[in-house]
């Protein structure tokens, strides 16, 4: 590129640019073939609902940062992209859209919704992948990916048959979480259960000879009109007499026997519980034992039925009312107390879950997580942070059989077909032409697959399961899972258990569990709380580099990042100071630059730049592998703010304006500048590719160039350095508080001996131009004290400053003293407000903590101030 770089960095055409070179040159492609190692890591797919959120954006980038430093590193790096078809969720939102037009999907009929659907899919999925190419991420597009895919769809396929084959997939009629608002069964990981406020009715049911009958407890009133019988515990001494005799169910009048069983809790309510097999999980198993009958008394849309006598046609909750008002007006309501509900919702649509017996598909799960258990505990997939491996164990050990069936028009059909005339069933790879018994008509079953069923299939279906294809051949088992903890169950288990089952391996050796982004207040994020954050909106405003790196600073493993402002604006100030620094090198390349040098005569400066990149390659690739993102983007963001851009390229401008040593202090420049683009390209992939193609280099792009590896060893060069840019710092500290004309040179002393004493002497030139200083003169012993001279120590020298003439003391002592005053008075009355309790204790914990934390500053500037009105005495 012969243009001179712009003044400021844009990234909006920066990053338009190279992303399309990238992609165009086929750079993020892997290449089963190469003889490099194979590196494998899938993308989370993300569900076709709409559109990225700042989750994603943390998820995905923590991937591409593997994904790039791998690739540079040596490795054949298949990041395998793809989308998720999302059942439930994808559904909702089309049907959403339907009901703005005033429709259902029954009025298009399940084809036509179908289509509409696939529709929605195109529309939502090219946003998503254009929002990931946005975001620099260097996916292998020609394996795109989605669940619903001909292949995909084959694979989901053949693992059901094979289960059902195995005797691991079975169709009965059980307790399922129903949602009525979705209409479907849910597995028990899409119910959130939390307890809320709410009643607990005390009801009689008269006895059938007349008698006072019993006093049943109950949460759910409504669901009355389908009890069946009531249990009390065999050895609860107060009903011992009354087993076996009949109550008579109110409102209904059906008669209903005592029964007991040992499930029953004799210290809940009254120690009698009504049975209501077809809406309780634990009413069901204890009618299965006992031999009663099930009675369903509602729709699919949780509204009373025939079953329900006079409330058929009444809504669960509206019909709860009439039946409270109702026992209230017959004398059968005892009384009414307050009660903790532990209420389960749907995790889509937040609807109240309806326990209900229904016909559906279940997955026999145990035999599948004993293997995946195993895996854990011999070290064939570890957990990052370990500590996730507790909650994994925990849901694995105790795991139930999985709901696969879903009443959805939207997903993978369940390839089983019902003859209505024999009662045959058939499950089948390929649809079957006619029943194989008596030659009747078929029909398929209406319901699809669980989302998370062909999810759990993605680390080998994508690569062409079931068949023994190259890619499956080469990059199965994946290397890493990089997810959220939120998903652990419901995707990182059943890839495990459906992996090990079927591809023959556990799916991936690491699971790396990242964090749940948050607020700068630490709060979670939301559109209701209305401080979610839009990716492209920050990228609009900041460009993708700086969020970039924003992210991985903040993805300390087992915590939540808290993004805020503050941090996007600092690191894209970060972008820009490289920027700048690295047109500095541009603008100085004029001149002749050395072709070859001894590093060992490399002056001080040059030779600890070099040692300090060696030793921060070495860092940062040691936090990659442990996967300590925050540790690898602190040492490059200090290393290159701090030390390169700061120091390194300040000093070589002393070394730049000398015939003599300007030639190797280009190539110093260029070599460290250039090494640090690449250190710095996982990161930042754009603004990095922008300057190094700028730079002097070998190859098409930085992201194919290969990685600094390091080299931890010292050489002593950075001890040395570190004397002598403390000795800097102190004399600029000393400028600062006392206020001296930042463009004025001024003399100062320096008492060193030996080899500190030496190395001043030799680097005079440098320390004399990045102090400000006139004269710089070195004595082996200090002179008498003079007045109106600051003397301090700085490791082994002592910093001697004559004052004198420097500024106009008597006003610097009217400024200070009026600051102090200002500061003291602010410091009282904060103090005055952390003093009153009722402040303390009413006030934020956020409010309170940082009024504390203002009030330490302002008492140590106080502090400060002071100690400078004191060294102005003698002045």
């Amino acid at each position: 590129m012969s243009e001179p770089l712009a003044k400021a960095y844009e990234p909006k055409d920066v990053e338009r640019r190279w992303y399309a070179f990238w992609e165009e040159r086929g750079f993020f492609k892997a290449h089963p073939t190469s003889g490099r190692p194979p590196f494998c890591i899938v993308l989370p797919p993300p569900n076709v609902t709409g559109s990225l959120h700042i989750g994603h954006a943390f998820t995905n980038t923590l991937q591409d940062v593997i994904a790039r430093w791998k690739r540079m590193s040596g490795f054949d790096v298949l990041w395998l992209p793809g989308l998720d078809h999302a059942g439930i969720a994808t559904q909702m939102v089309v049907e959403k859209q339907l009901a703005k037009e005033g429709k259902k999907k029954e009025d298009l009929g399940r084809e036509e919704f179908e289509k509409r659907v696939w529709c929605w899919k195109e529309e939502s999925g090219g946003k998503i992948l254009r929002q990931l190419r946005l975001m620099g991420f260097s996916l292998d597009w020609s394996r795109e990916r989605f669940t619903m895919d001909p292949g995909l769809s084959r694979a989901v396929r053949e693992v059901f048959v094979s289960l059902w084959e195995q005797g691991l997939v079975y169709r009965g009629n059980y307790i399922v979480n129903w949602c009525p608002r979705c209409v479907t069964a849910l597995s028990d990981l899409e119910v959130e259960t939390h307890p809320e406020a709410g009643s607990l009715w005390y009801i009689r049911y008269p006895g059938a000879d007349g008698s006072e009958g019993i006093v049943v407890a109950t949460t759910r009133p409504e669901t009355m009109l389908g009890d069946t019988g009531v249990a009390v515990n065999p050895d609860d001494e107060r009903y011992r007499g009354q087993v076996g005799r009949t109550l008579k169910l109110p409102i209904l009048g059906r008669e209903i026997p005592i029964v007991a069983d040992s499930f029953v809790d004799p210290a809940f309510g009254t120690g009698a519980v009504k049975l209501t097999p077809a809406h309780d999980p634990n009413d069901f198993e204890a009618a299965k034992r006992l031999g009663l009958p099930s009675i369903d008394i509602m729709d699919d849309r949780a509204v009373l039925n025939a079953s329900a006598g006079p409330y058929a046609g009444q809504d669960r909750f509206e019909a709860r009312k009439g039946i409270v008002a109702q026992l209230e007006r017959e004398g059968l309501l005892v009384k009414t107390v307050p009660h903790q509900v532990p209420l389960g919702r749907c995790q889509r649509c937040k609807t109240v879950v309806e326990p209900r017996l229904s016909a559906q598909w279940f997955v026999k799960t145990t035999p599948l997580a004993e293997p995946g258990i195993a895996a854990v505990e011999d070290g064939r997939i570890r957990f990052v942070p370990e500590n996730w491996s507790k909650t994994y164990f925990e849901w694995m050990r105790n795991i139930r059989d999985w709901c696969v069936s879903r009443q959805l028009w939207w997903g993978h059909r369940i390839p089983a077909w019902y003859c209505d005339a024999d009662g045959e069933v058939i499950v089948a790879r390929e649809e079957p032409a006619a029943c194989p018994k008596c030659k009747g008509t078929l029909r398929q079953d209406k319901d699809v697959l669980d989302t998370w069923f062909s999810s759990g299939l993605f680390p080998f279906s994508t690569l062409g399961w079931p068949d023994r294809t190259l890619d499956l051949q080469r990059y199965y088992p994946n290397d890493v899972m990089m997810t959220g903890f939120d998903i652990i169950f419901f995707w990182v288990a059943r890839m495990v258990m459906l992996g090990m089952r079927f591809a023959g391996d556990v799916p991936f050796r690491t699971v790396f569990i990242n964090g749940l982004v948050r607020d700068e207040k630490g709060e979670k994020m939301s559109k209701t709380r209305g401080n979610d954050v839009d990716p492209l909106d920050v990228i609009d405003k900041h460009g993708a580099d700086a969020l970039r790196f924003t992210l991985t600073a903040l993805a300390a493993p087992g915590t939540d990042p808290s993004l805020g402002e503050a941090r996007l604006i600092g690191y894209k100030a970060f972008v820009n100071k490289l920027w700048n620094a690295a047109r500095f090198v541009l603008m100085n390349l004029e001149g002749e630059i050395a072709g070859s040098y001894d590093p060992s005569s490399l002056p001080l400066p040059s030779r600890w730049i070099r040692e300090r990149l060696e030793a921060t390659a070495a860092e940062v690739n040691e936090a990659l592998a442990g996967f300590r993102f925050d540790q690898a983007s602190n040492a490059l963001y200090h290393f290159l703010w701090d030390e390169f851009c700061d120091w390194y390229v300040e000093i070589s401008k002393v070394y730049l304006a000398d015939p003599v040593s300007g030639p190797v202090a280009r190539k110093v420049l260029v070599e460290v500048l250039e090494s640090s683009l690449r250190l710095l390209h996982p990161l930042m992939p754009f603004v990095t590719e922008e300057l190094w193609q700028r730079l002097p280099h070998e190859g098409e792009s930085v992201m194919l160039a290969s990685y600094p590896k390091g080299d931890a060893g010292a050489t002593g060069a950075a001890a040395e350095m570190a004397e002598l840019t403390a000795l800097v710092t102190a004399i600029r500290t000393v400028r600062a508080e006392y206020g001296v004309d930042p463009k004025r040179r001024i003399d100062v002393v320096v008492v060193g001996t030996g080899a500190a004493g030496e190395a001043v002497g030799r680097e005079e030139a440098w320390l004399r131009q990045l102090a400000r200083l006139e004269k710089l003169e070195l004595l082996a012993s200090a002179p008498p004290a003079a007045a109106g001279t600051i003397r301090q120590p700085v490791g082994a020298f002592e910093v001697l400053i004559p004052l004198a003439g420097l500024f106009d003391v008597a006003a610097e002592r009217a400024r200070l003293t009026r600051e102090l005053e200002k500061v003291e008075a602010e410091r009282d009355g904060l103090g005055k407000r952390l003093g009153n309790p009722q402040f303390v204790e009413r006030a934020k914990p956020e409010v309170v903590a940082e009024a504390r934390q203002k009030l330490e500053e302002l008492t140590a500037r106080a502090e400060k101030i002071r100690a400078t009105l004191r060294s102005l005495e003698g002045a």
